[in-house]
């Protein structure tokens, strides 16, 4: 998988989970998904994507070349802090 096919699926699986935990009684809500970070090592790729909705959700996606599998995770942003030393 080329990493611009890679890229490709993970929008469209953030784009697809995203659209499926919608709130359904908000009716049909616009965003867009968006690539925060993202490498390609060898067979491997992992990307860190974000999306327009401010609902503090971001998600990774890792490409296993050996095994032709993609991982999926989905977090929550609950708290950024400076931590100065």
């Amino acid at each position: 998988m080329t990493n611009e096919e890679f890229l490709k699926l993970a929008k469209r699986t953030v784009k697809y989970y995203t659209t499926e935990h919608l709130d359904k009684s908000d009716g049909e809500v616009d965003f867009c998904v968006y690539v925060v970070w993202s490498c390609k090592t060898l067979q491997n790729s992992k990307a860190l994507l974000s999306t327009t909705l401010c609902d503090g959700m971001y998600y990774e996606c890792t490409y296993n070349g050996d095994k032709d599998e993609m991982y999926f995770d989905a977090y929550k942003k609950f708290e950024n802090r400076v931590i100065k030393h």
